[in-house]
């Protein structure tokens, strides 16, 4: 499983012309699922998630989670996170996961962060989704299970 976590201020994600998720500030998502992923790297990726030190405190070092700032999260998910474009000039998505593994690990997953506290919005798995995100830092990080 592969998190790319971007820290945000506002973010919305369209699907079809109308938001279907949307946070003032926090953690933008991007999920994909690969197979063999099971409960256990969900698991490890939610508390990974929530507990990850990319907020600044009063000193201005990156030393609060999502949890300590009280902010939201959105969650994208993604199969191209798993695209390999080493060879030729279109990706290979043989390595992610198919649509009826993935999407009940997605969902797992937002439900796992919600069970840690946390407020998530979401997209709609497997649409063509449209995300407008406001990346503060910029901070974007890659989490692997």
């Amino acid at each position: 499983m592969r998190v790319v976590v971007q820290r945000s201020g506002p973010a919305k994600v369209w699907v079809d012309d109308r938001v279907v998720g949307a946070i003032d500030g926090g953690l933008v998502l991007l999920v994909g699922v690969t197979h063999g992923d099971t409960e256990r790297d969900v698991d490890y990726l939610a508390e990974k998630t929530a507990h990850l030190r990319i907020f600044e405190d009063e000193s201005d070092k990156m030393n609060r989670s999502v949890l300590d700032v009280g902010l939201s999260i959105l969650s994208i998910s993604q199969f191209t996170l798993y695209g390999d474009c080493r060879k030729g000039r279109r990706p290979n998505f043989m390595e992610a996961a198919s649509p009826h593994l993935a999407e009940p690990l997605y969902d797992s997953f937002n439900q796992a962060l919600r069970r840690r506290g946390l407020t998530v919005a979401t997209g709609v798995f497997g649409a063509m989704m449209k995300v407008e995100l406001v990346n503060d830092g910029p901070v974007t990080l890659l989490l692997e299970s």
